[in-house]
C-alpha cells in the first residue's frame, strides 16, 4: 500500500455499515451522513456489524480504492490475523 500524502485526514463511520456496499454506496454513504467530499483524498474507514470487517475508501487521484481487511480465526480457533485484500 502507497503511503497517504501528507495533510490526508481520516475519517471513521460511527456505528455499522452494511458490508455489501461497494464504491458508489459507500461514497454516498461518505457525502451524506459525514458530510465530506469522497473525491477529497481523505480516507473514510467503515466497519461491518461484527466487527471483523473493515472496509477504507479514498481517492487517489485516479479511482476510488477499496481495500477490506477481515479477521479471521487461525487454525487453533484462539487467536485472529488481519488479512487485507484489494
Amino acid at each position: 500500500m502507497n503511503g497517504l500524502p501528507a495533510g490526508t485526514r481520516v475519517w471513521l463511520a460511527a456505528g455499522a455499515t452494511d458490508m455489501r456496499k461497494g464504491f458508489d454506496s459507500l461514497a454516498a454513504q461518505a457525502q451524506t451522513v459525514l458530510g465530506q467530499d469522497p473525491f477529497s483524498g481523505h480516507v473514510f474507514c467503515f466497519r461491518g456489524r461484527r466487527g471483523d470487517l473493515v472496509k477504507l475508501l479514498w481517492w487517489d487521484g485516479d479511482g476510488l480504492c477499496l481495500p477490506s481487511a477481515s479477521s479471521v480465526a487461525d487454525s487453533s480457533g484462539r487467536g485472529r490475523k488481519r488479512a487485507w485484500w484489494c
